[in-house]
């Protein structure tokens, strides 16, 4: 039923996307990888139509939550890669080329096809957001590319909860649940931090958007999680 219902949204958002006007964007996809075991299973559990179509979908879901529905607004993207290899790790993004890890694949345990989705949503936000020219802390820009994958209900079960974690920009899922609080403050938080990290970084960004400091507002986020 999950899967069926997430085959649904898919569709739904590629079709949406298309009424966009995506034309412009080329989404390519390759399997490199397919004498192993991981590419083996991709191909089996997964496949490149599929993936290809989470591109799309993604791309769409990324331009709602930054609150981009007009071209102007975005990055100039025309190509996007996506490229199935016998590396270690999980995946990385390097311009618009997102290369995922075979070995990953094939040594998943549990729902596959449904963990690769949460991990294509993630690296297609860093095709799509900025970054403040390079100067954002790293931290927070995972934090946001884990925030999109939350709230496309991507996000796995061993994720940490809402309140856990040392520090607002430690990254990942600890910044991604501190994310999601600051824009139950202010709908749009996120997408109003992006689009000021379009030419730089500071964090005077979150006084301008939500009147306190980052750390005011962790404090109080973790206040709010008894600590």
């Amino acid at each position: 039923m999950a899967t069926f219902l997430l085959a649904l949204s898919l569709t739904t958002l590629l079709v949406t996307t298309s009424m966009r006007g995506t034309a412009a964007v080329e989404y390519q996809a390759s399997n490199n990888a397919g004498g192993t075991t991981g590419g083996q299973r991709f191909d089996s559990d997964i496949g490149l139509y599929y993936s290809k179509q989470v591109l799309v979908s993604a791309s769409s879901f990324i331009w709602t939550t930054f609150q981009q529905q007009d071209e102007a607004s975005r990055k100039n993207v025309q190509v996007i890669t996506l490229v199935i290899e016998d590396i270690d790790g999980v995946a990385y993004t390097s311009s618009d080329n997102i290369h995922v890890s075979a070995r990953y694949i094939g040594n998943y345990q549990g729902d596959v096809k449904t963990e690769i989705t949460g991990v294509l949503y993630h690296e297609m936000v860093h095709v799509w957001q900025w970054n403040g020219q390079g100067n954002a802390p790293g931290g927070l820009i995972e934090g946001i590319a884990d925030y999109v994958r939350l709230k496309a209900n991507l996000a796995p079960s061993h994720w940490v909860q809402p309140g856990q974690g040392n520090k607002w920009d430690q990254g990942y899922d600890v910044t991604a649940r501190f994310l999601d609080y600051l824009n139950g403050l202010e709908d749009g938080f996120v997408a109003l931090l992006n689009a000021k990290m379009k030419d730089g970084y500071s964090d005077q960004f979150f006084v301008d958007i939500l009147g306190k400091t980052v750390d005011q507002l962790w404090s109080d986020y973790k206040a709010q999680y008894g600590g």
